[in-house]
């Protein structure tokens, strides 16, 4: 999967990172490299738990790239 992540750095020099397409993913790190690790954790605890919310039969489930 690809997401865009925005990564900007805040007054207090902290690089915060962003996913616009997952509302409320959001991370934080002391370098840009930090930021992007622990983004791409915030992605996968995000996408767990937005799965897990929903309720549906996983024999209908198809998986779809673009």
């Amino acid at each position: 999967m690809k997401l865009h992540v925005i990564v900007e750095q805040d007054e207090d020099g902290y690089y915060v990172a962003e996913v616009p397409a997952l509302p409320g993913c959001l991370s934080q790190g002391k370098t840009q490299e930090e930021a992007i690790a622990n983004i791409k954790e915030a992605i996968e605890g995000w996408l767990e738990v937005m799965e897990s919310k929903q309720s549906f039969d996983r024999a209908r489930v198809i998986e779809v790239a673009v």
